[in-house]
């Protein structure tokens, strides 16, 4: 088997150790144009995560004839609010009409765009045009978008006969088994134990383990975690949307809770969580008007 000279870069944005995998990236000569291409929509996804979307536009033109980097670049169009509702348009529309980019990035960022719009339905249809790992992944967690637990199951056997032992089809595993519950969630807290003693915590780590202590009814231990996670990224919205959870369950003062949704609104206003919220709140509205 041919050694894969981007896995230091791709495990690092896997695990969620964003600047790690830019620094991986940087040390990296690559003379091949395909694995020059792969490296740098990895280092450009990391880019994004943390919230520096200014570096793919800066980087990437607006017309290059790269898919891959095209993708990457709409990836980063899409951080600003004012342009979600036009990019997540396009990108259905493409889907739909059949026009959509097949390359393994074009399928995993339109992928990226339609689950965070629900709309999981066409996330699946573009992630079908793709056999890679990473797009297996993404279906994986697009079937539990859906509930369909039964079927992540089946990509995720899949995923085993293909590399049992690599870090997505481990934290592939560690979702299916928070959706089974149960006796299942004791694995995915070992999981994630395991990924990080082996490469060290981040917080999207310390987040997905204090999801599970959060079904394990941990509301403490969870807590705990979920402040170190904010002592490495204080903007990291998931920590702040599973912190609201964990407040309220420990009953805390519901101006902690406020603090907490004020800072998300902050970050990123037309987050799902917060945009489901305002559902709720609007039908409450409703109902007592009524």
């Amino acid at each position: 088997m041919s050694v894969d000279r981007l896995f230091d870069v791709k495990n690092a944005f896997f695990l969620g150790h964003y600047q790690q995998c830019i620094l991986e990236g940087q040390k990296l000569i690559t003379k091949v144009e395909e694995e020059k291409t792969a490296k740098d929509v990895y280092v450009y996804r990391s880019y994004i995560a943390q919230g520096k979307a200014s570096v793919v536009l800066s980087e990437v033109p607006e017309r290059t004839d790269n898919p891959s980097l095209r993708a990457v670049r709409r990836l980063a169009e899409y951080q600003n609010p004012s342009n979600r509702q036009r990019i997540a348009n396009q990108v259905q529309s493409e889907v739909s009409d059949g026009t959509a980019a097949t390359d393994d990035a074009s399928c995993i960022v339109a992928a990226l765009i339609l689950n965070n719009e629900n709309n999981p339905e066409d996330a699946m249809r573009i992630l079908s045009k793709s056999d890679s790992l990473e797009a297996r992944s993404a279906t994986v967690f697009t079937l539990l978008q859906m509930d369909r637990v039964d079927l992540a199951v089946k990509e995720l056997k899949k995923m085993n006969e293909i590399d049992e032992d690599a870090t997505l089809t481990q934290l592939a595993l560690a979702w299916v088994n928070m959706a089974v519950g149960k006796d299942k969630l004791k694995d995915a807290y070992y999981i994630y134990q395991e990924m990080m003693d082996k490469y060290g915590q981040s917080p999207r780590l310390l987040v997905s383990q204090s999801a599970v202590l959060i079904l394990q009814g941990k509301y403490k231990e969870a807590e705990a975690l979920l402040h170190d996670a904010q002592l490495r990224d204080a903007n990291n919205c998931d920590a702040l949307v599973n912190l609201v959870a964990v407040n309220q369950f420990l009953g805390k003062d519901y101006e902690v809770m406020k603090r907490a949704i004020a800072q998300l609104r902050d970050i990123d206003s037309t987050h799902p969580w917060l945009l489901d919220l305002k559902a709720k709140e609007e039908l409450f509205d409703e109902l007592v008007a009524a």
